[in-house]
């Protein structure tokens, strides 16, 4: 093998790898809201898929190669994931307190609907957005020759990462929502209503879902099948890194991210089993948990 045949491969598995780190920050940003909705509002969202699906067909569509309506595109799937979230907040509102099955039912038919809806309204067809000029292209880092556009998009992804962080450890709204986690029991006895931080931990959850799938979409695109991939991607993600624990939720999607893109160049064969088989190893090889102890 040449040197040049070896330098191509090496580009690119590099390549590769930064696009899993990089898909795994955004897949971090939509499963962190769910476990965070599970373990503060105590809803089995079934429905979270959907969301990040309509953020990504508003990006798709709105995107018209400018500046202004990529902003617009952001900031309006964001808005309309919150506001799914708020209904869902309300639909499950008088479910708590009947088990996660009719949660799991009710926010299943929910993403039914909204999937078919979806559909209806932007086809059938796989949607990309326009991205403006100045993200097209190719830009040298560290050697190695990288898309414009999924730069842009890992740079943002790490500050939403980053910015959720800090909200979610350093500010009262987020002590409240670790504290309900925690003891609900607790955070009554201070004078504040769970349901009202669940219910708000939804509304945060489904922002983040649409602000995902218009992040993500640039990249893959968006179709019929996005949501259910994006629940099933979200679901693997929160019982590898724990219920209610978004430190976990950021390190398991950045191997599922990882797994998944490297995957596909290694063993293109094995590549949809590859998440399946490391869920399987986590859930073995992990200490069994102390009854009612949950992570942070």
């Amino acid at each position: 093998m040449t040197g040049k045949g070896g330098a191509v491969c090496v580009d690119t598995f590099v390549i590769t790898a930064v696009d899993g780190i990089a898909y795994g920050l955004l897949l971090a940003i939509a499963a962190a809201g769910l476990t965070v909705a599970f373990g503060a509002g105590g809803v089995l969202n079934l429905a979270h898929g959907t969301l990040i699906a309509a953020g990504g067909y508003l990006a798709a569509t709105m995107t018209a190669g400018t500046w202004g309506s990529l902003a617009a595109a952001i900031v309006l799937a964001t808005v309309v994931g919150a506001a799914g979230g708020g209904i869902l907040a309300a639909a499950t509102a008088g479910l708590r307190g009947r088990g996660h099955l009719d949660q799991a039912l009710l926010t299943f038919g929910i993403a039914l609907v909204g999937s078919d809806v979806l559909t209806t309204v932007f086809g059938a067809d796989v949607l990309r957005p326009r991205m403006p000029a100045a993200l097209e292209g190719t830009v040298a880092v560290a050697g190695y020759r990288y898309p414009v556009d999924r730069l842009t998009v890992f740079a943002v992804a790490v500050l939403v990462a980053v910015a959720g962080y800090v909200v979610l450890h350093r500010s009262r709204a987020g002590r409240l929502v670790r504290a309900t986690v925690d003891d609900r029991v607790m955070v009554a006895g201070i004078g504040v209503d769970p349901r009202t931080v669940g219910a708000a931990v939804l509304v945060a959850s489904g922002g983040l879902a649409g602000l995902a799938g218009a992040l993500t979409t640039p990249i893959l695109g968006v179709g019929p099948g996005t949501a259910d991939t994006a629940l099933l991607l979200s679901l693997i993600i929160v019982v590898c890194g724990g219920l209610g624990s978004v430190p976990g939720a950021v390190a398991a999607a950045i191997g599922v991210g990882v797994v998944q893109t490297v995957g596909v160049i290694t063993i293109p064969a094995l590549a949809p089993y590859l998440l399946i088989a490391a869920m399987a190893v986590v859930l073995v090889a992990r200490r069994r948990p102390v009854p009612g102890q949950v992570t942070r």
